[in-house]
């Protein structure tokens, strides 16, 4: 660790703030075309827990679905100090929509890697269910609250943190999980990004006062 990425340790460390427990890692398809990108995640994930991380949820966008066999593949390869699973769109048998028949034990690893699984079909998925629980006389509409959709969707948990690199857009990183998450968006490229640029942001995330939509 160099002397900055030390004293930026240190600030973290004596901070009155808790750091993230959920940190969230939006990332391209581009991202992990470059040299040293699969390394440099499996060195994020690390961070994320060294400096306070309970979980970490990383979502791989993807522009030609036919990549993401491949990109799961090569992801379930990662050198990860922690429990971990990829899930991408009919990988396994695993459907692109979340729900109670989509859930597995692994579900509740440290580490989630969704790749091309977006915010808008996930939703989608979740009204499907939910209409197809109102044609059978499972719930009435008037009955329906957030807690019904959250249940319905990929993932339940909201990320404290989510982290976009090279761009400010969540490239439909789930749209509803987020939306009192605290976005950081730097302009570094992941194939740039340091341990240096993790820290900035949980620093960042410390000096934020949460307002959860207040």
């Amino acid at each position: 660790m160099g002397l900055y990425d030390a004293y930026l340790a240190t600030r973290h460390r004596l901070h009155d703030a808790e750091p993230p427990a959920h940190v969230a890692l939006v990332l391209t398809e581009r991202d992990l075309l470059a040299d040293g990108a699969f390394d440099t995640l499996s060195s994020a994930i690390g961070w994320a827990f060294e400096y306070g991380a309970e979980r970490v949820t990383v979502s791989v966008s993807v522009l030609d679905r036919a990549v993401a066999p491949t990109l799961v593949r090569e992801l379930r390869r990662l050198d990860i100090p922690a429990e971990t699973v990829v899930r991408g769109p009919e990988v396994d048998g695993s459907p692109e929509q979340g729900g109670p028949d989509a859930a597995t034990e692994s579900d509740d690893a440290p580490v989630r890697i969704l790749v091309g699984l977006g915010g808008k079909a996930e939703f989608a998925g979740a009204v499907r269910e939910l209409a197809s629980d109102v044609a059978a006389g499972e719930i009435t509409p008037e009955a329906i609250d957030e807690t019904d959709v959250a249940e319905r969707l990929l993932f339940p948990e909201e990320p404290d943190l989510v982290i976009k690199t090279g761009a400010e857009r969540l490239s439909d990183f789930a749209i509803w999980q987020s939306v009192y998450a605290e976005l950081y968006f730097t302009d570094v490229n992941w194939r740039d990004f340091r341990r240096r640029e993790y820290l900035r942001a949980v620093l960042d995330y410390q000096n934020r006062q949460r307002r959860f939509g207040r």
